[in-house]
């Protein structure tokens, strides 16, 4: 811990710092060492190749934001699926930002995509905002492709939250599987099964991406919901 620690101190960034701190207003700005996420990543892979990490995540909760994504970066190298679920659990309730919940991604899912969604089936029932996040997140990057099921649009579409880092991932779901899955994504949104913030949000994002037709994007505008309604 000390040597990490240590690290990460020699290789802070005053003007990186304020930077981040702003991104991520809802956590103290003492909070951030301030290291660049490039260091925070290589360093991750060579804490693996060591193989000298276990006193390191054994300390939870961490006091910086920069421990928590070295934390996430080092799992997210883990190859072992079996081994990187039992740290990624570890892990999650502990999970304070949107920051370090989405660059947590474990590369070794998608080989393990079967045993990853009766995962993703329990922590997106969480009472941990960022384990929700997280999950929605998993959803996002595994299961929009060849592997895609209106099930999942359903399950998405299911959670109910007052928390915005939530509101704003299934925003973010819906508008990147408006992208992917138009045909599919599109009754959920003309039927209007988000709340109000989220369908409109993630109509915003979908028109902003260049993977929406400007015919789509059209369309979609005239199924925003008008705040007087």
């Amino acid at each position: 811990m000390n040597e990490i620690r240590e690290f990460l101190f020699d290789n802070s960034d005053a003007e990186y710092r304020a930077f981040q701190s702003k991104l991520i207003p809802n956590v103290d700005s003492d909070y951030f060492i301030g290291v660049r996420t490039p260091v925070l990543r290589k360093y991750a892979k060579e804490l693996l190749k060591t193989g000298d990490v276990s006193s390191f995540m054994n300390e939870l909760p961490h006091d910086y934001f920069d421990e928590n994504q070295l934390h996430a970066f080092i799992i997210s190298g883990i190859k072992d699926f079996d081994e990187c679920i039992k740290e990624l659990e570890r892990f999650l309730p502990y999970i304070n930002n949107w920051a370090t919940c989405d660059q947590l991604s474990p590369k070794c899912f998608a080989k393990n995509k079967t045993e990853l969604l009766k995962y993703i089936d329990r922590w997106i029932r969480s009472d941990e905002t960022y384990t929700v996040r997280f999950a929605i997140g998993m959803l996002m990057s595994h299961f929009l492709d060849d592997e895609f099921d209106v099930k999942y649009l359903r399950l998405v579409a299911g959670v109910k939250s007052d928390e915005y880092y939530i509101n704003m991932m299934i925003a973010w779901y819906f508008a990147t599987a408006l992208a992917k899955q138009y045909e599919s994504t599109l009754p959920f949104v003309e039927n209007k099964v988000l709340d109000k913030w989220t369908h409109n949000k993630a109509i915003q994002k979908a028109i902003e991406s260049y993977r929406i037709t400007d015919e789509q994007k059209e369309y979609l505008r005239t199924l925003k919901i008008k705040t007087r309604d």
